[in-house]
């Protein structure tokens, strides 16, 4: 049986991704398997620090080139501080976005394009993509219907309907685009719902 498996989980703000990955990540360990649980941007410290860069709603005057290299750079230094090494020593890693969200939120939402961004990407992880990702699917409004109660709202959280609207129809297209890696999830349910339909998938996976 294989042991190293990297996992990704991805979807519009609101879908639970953080939420659902935690508790598949909880389970699996109860279960006994070696796994790790981290997140983009972020993960290790230079790319937390990046992070509170990218997502400050203060940053107004980010522009929007500098914002999707600002994701790769962070994204870089992650995989070789924490995936990578987790992955040679054989762990199953959860990460809370990836790649696809820079292709959904740069290439569609900013309006970049999704192959100017991958190119970008591209010199950042070095060929390594997701074994499988794991795709919330909500719905925009609904998304933002359930983010108006975060105490603390980040830059992204912040934008437009219309922009969000663009990230969503951008994961769609993701979705078939790699729809060879792509699992999707409906994530209209309740999160124990979402994170049962998701352990249940990466179990198949991973035995």
């Amino acid at each position: 049986m294989r042991k190293s498996w990297f996992i990704t989980f991805e979807g519009p703000d609101g879908s639970g991704k953080t939420t659902v990955s935690t508790m598949v990540y909880e389970r699996l360990l109860r279960d006994g398997f070696d796994v790790i649980l981290t997140r983009e941007p972020g993960g290790i410290d230079i790319a937390e620090q990046i992070r509170k860069v990218i997502l400050d709603p203060a940053n107004t005057a980010m522009d929007d080139r500098t914002e999707a290299l600002l994701y790769a750079a962070s994204r870089r230094q992650h995989l070789v501080e924490k995936v990578f090494p987790a992955l040679k020593d054989g762990k199953i890693v959860l990460c809370d976005r990836f790649l696809d969200s820079s292709l959904a939120y740069q290439g569609a939402g900013r309006g970049l394009g999704m192959d100017e961004v991958l190119k970008i990407n591209q010199f950042a992880i070095d060929q390594c993509m997701p074994d499988k990702t794991l795709y919330l699917d909500l719905d925009a409004e609904t998304g933002l219907n359930r983010i108006q109660s975060r105490s603390f709202k980040d830059r992204l959280d912040q934008e437009s309907i219309d922009f969000h609207y663009r990230v969503v129809n951008g994961y769609k297209e993701i979705v078939e685009r790699f729809k060879e890696r792509m699992i999707v999830i409906d994530a209209s349910q309740c999160a124990e719902k979402v994170a049962e339909d998701a352990y249940q998938k990466i179990l198949e996976m991973i035995q």
